[in-house]
């Protein structure tokens, strides 16, 4: 009987989820012309069902009948109260925002059910979150000093969350259900269609036959899926089945193989041109195109991904693992590899000219699925049925994808919506401005630490949502461009998943490495070290981040360069020869003054490298001495 219930259930979630993904599809198509608001409330409807469908109430219960009857139950809720706001928006925004008291109710049940798809679509975590800024208006006036408030009603803070365009429905659902909706789409039918596999094979064949060529491989590969999937979490789970096991076959400690596949798959989220999902709520946020945003992040995101070669390279001779030549079961050349991969270069490289051109990400990445079929339809050479069906799965599973990120987004609002009526997020800002002094670099020290523990145990969308709306004005008070506010503690967000003690990023790796959780987290930790030192690179130094004339941006990228590869040699201890502490400590200083931006800090940072590498050469047993 259960078994009948559980598949009944999987198949109404198949069904919800490519008739979501559809009506996306033909929305941005212009098929379908709807408001904004009932873009979102349908949108949020459908992913709350979704996700009731999918999750059960609590582990270990996903096949009694009590937790079948409680999700029917939220199903039916859903649908309600979601089709009441969406009859009655229109006329409380005619009438400039009256409410009557059944708009108030359905706002409590509406709130009460985000609130529980968080808890069952992100974590706990994200809900306990949620809910002390929620409660805060309650309590705010018994609070002493800058946290007191007057406080709000029940009632007022439903009408506020749930009936404007300022809570539940603001910006981080619309993004939900425009940018991410569709990325997650278009990865999927990349998916579907085999692009994983050409892109594994791509990265095996560049690095074929030389020194960690599985290492660099997971490189690679879990850049060009992670900054498409949005999830580091998630991404380990996918490449590093195959990744994971390639490294420590190559002879990587297996702690040392889940650490580099965590960290890469992290970093993957801040590579251009799609930057996961987070990066796109960014650019909503701050106002900015979202070729800026890719412009801004393309330096950084290059050098923290030279630092983890560097850092693999390192790694690899510091063990002993020897250049491979093992094929990998490739038959293919290159040139043959990038031949028939080019139904996947093609759309791809729509994408990116589109985006470029001014056009919106969604209409870009909508394009760039017709171009892939184009593209699958001349590389068979055939119209068949297949391209029908694994259409239809591409679409339902994109849209799964959606659930937990669209829950997290709603979330969000609670929480930037508490921040604008009650004015807690100024006052944050303001307790960050007052701690720091007024000077930047205690505040980015402070924003930095607050990023990092509100970051940690929620996906990287989840916490870029709490961390912009909670610190990141803070350091635009201060003076910081608004674009460079956000990217600082995007980062942090991003890192926050391989920074102990909460890295959900290393505990995936961990499962499949078959290693300890704690080692394989404080190893992810000092690989991915340049990630938490650039962000403060940038802010001092804004050549990184493509601001300034053609001389100094050149400046700093030649720089940044030799400074990352400094820093992967502290880390690892390696070049050449073991380093003593005192070497690694001063090879690593060496790296901060080259990523520095100034000509002193980079001539001295050079010759402390070259300094120390000379030593190192002189110490290696592989020295010819005459």
């Amino acid at each position: 009987m259960n078994s009948k219930i559980d598949w009944f259930f999987e198949r109404c979630a198949t069904i919800v989820a490519f008739s979501i993904g559809l009506f996306h599809l033909l929305n941005v198509s212009g098929f379908l012309t709807l408001s904004t608001r009932d873009i979102r409330i349908f949108h949020l409807l459908m992913m709350l069902t979704l996700l009731f469908l999918m999750r059960a109430s609590w582990k270990g219960l996903e096949h009694s009948v009590f937790d079948k009857l409680v999700r029917i139950a939220l199903i039916v809720t859903s649908i309600a109260s979601c089709a009441y706001l969406m009859s009655r928006w229109k006329a409380i925004a005619l009438s400039g925002g009256e409410t009557v008291p059944l708009d108030i109710s359905v706002g409590i049940v509406v709130l009460f059910l985000v609130l529980e798809a968080a808890r069952r679509g992100v974590g706990l975590v994200l809900a306990i979150i949620c809910l002390i800024f929620f409660t805060y208006p309650f309590y705010s006036s018994y609070l002493p000093g800058v946290m007191y408030g007057r406080g709000y009603s029940l009632s007022r803070m439903s009408e506020f969350l749930t009936n404007t365009g300022q809570g539940i429905f603001g910006i981080p659902l619309g993004v939900s259900a425009t940018y991410i909706i569709l990325f997650s789409i278009y990865g999927a039918f990349l998916s579907t269609f085999g692009a994983g596999d050409f892109f594994f094979k791509l990265a095996t064949r560049f690095t074929y036959g030389m020194r960690a060529a599985g290492a660099k491989t997971a490189v690679i590969f879990s850049t060009l899926l992670g900054m498409i999937s949005g999830s580091a979490a998630g991404n380990v789970a996918v490449t590093g089945t195959l990744t994971i096991p390639m490294m420590k076959k190559e002879g990587y400690a297996p702690h040392q193989a889940g650490a580099i596949e965590a960290v890469v798959s992290t970093g993957g989220q801040i590579m251009p041109p799609v930057m996961g999902a987070a990066a796109f709520i960014m650019a909503e946020i701050v106002g900015t195109p979202y070729s800026n945003v890719m412009k801004a992040a393309i330096v950084p995101a290059l050098l923290f991904f030279t630092s983890l070669f560097f850092v693999v390279h390192l790694q690899a001779a510091k063990s002993g693992i020897k250049p491979s030549r093992e094929e990998l079961g490739l038959d293919d050349s290159v040139w043959m590899i990038l031949a028939k991969g080019g139904q996947f270069i093609i759309p791809f490289g729509t994408l990116i000219v589109m985006m470029l051109n001014g056009f919106s990400p969604f209409k870009a990445s909508y394009y760039s699925i017709l171009v892939l079929l184009v593209c699958h339809v001349i590389w068979a050479r055939k119209l068949s049925f297949d391209i029908v069906t694994k259409s239809a799965s591409a679409i339902t599973q994109g849209a799964k994808s959606v659930v937990p990120i669209a829950a997290a987004c709603a979330a969000a609002g609670i929480i930037a919506g508490t921040l604008g009526i009650t004015g807690l997020g100024s006052k944050i800002s303001g307790l960050i401005v007052f701690a720091s002094g007024g000077y930047l670099l205690f505040a980015l020290v402070l924003t930095m630490l607050t990023a990092i523990i509100l970051g940690m145990g929620l996906p990287t969308t989840a916490a870029y949502l709490v961390l912009a709306t909670v610190v990141a004005p803070a350091l635009a008070k201060m003076g910081l461009p608004l674009l460079t506010a956000h990217l600082f503690v995007f980062f942090y967000g991003c890192v926050s998943t391989i920074t102990p003690p909460v890295a959900l990023a290393s505990y995936v790796a961990a499962g499949i490495a078959n290693a300890d959780i704690n080692r394989v987290g404080w190893t992810a930790f000092f690989y991915g070290i340049t990630c938490y030192i650039l962000p403060f690179v940038f802010v001092f130094g804004p050549a990184l981040l493509l601001d300034g004339n053609i001389a100094s941006i050149m400046l700093a990228i030649a720089s940044g360069a030799f400074g990352v590869f400094a820093i992967a040699s502290a880390v690892v201890g390696f070049a050449k020869t073991v380093l003593p502490a005192w070497q690694r400590i001063a090879i690593a200083v060496a790296g901060i003054a080259m990523l520095h931006q100034g000509w002193a800090s980079d001539f001295a940072g050079i010759a402390v490298l070259i300094f120390i590498l000379w030593g190192a050469k002189l110490a290696s047993p592989n020295t010819n001495k005459t």
